[in-house]
């Protein structure tokens, strides 16, 4: 099942991160429920995680205790629902 954007999503983290130097950062938790490893992902100094969420693709949900850039990831949520971005189109 594709979650609404998913598509649009999986394309635009490729395009942010595909044949570039990744940087993966740990909060406190090494994996979620589902043994999905959790990370935050960087390429250069850019958070791919808040940007996806800046382009309105992915949500800012917090589960803590991995909550070291909810703060920031809240804040593109809001910038992305205010211009009407992606999820946030109407």
């Amino acid at each position: 099942r594709v979650e609404a954007f998913g598509i649009e999503a999986w394309q635009a983290n490729r395009k942010l991160v595909e044949g570039k130097e990744v940087r993966l950062e740990r909060d406190i938790s090494e994996t979620d429920r589902y043994g999905r490893l959790l990370r935050y992902i960087y390429v250069d100094d850019v958070l791919v995680n808040a940007e996806l969420v800046r382009l309105g693709l992915a949500r800012a949900k917090a589960y803590p205790p991995d909550t070291r850039h909810q703060g920031y990831l809240e804040e593109m949520e809001a910038e992305a629902r205010e211009a009407g971005r992606g999820i946030w189109a109407k």
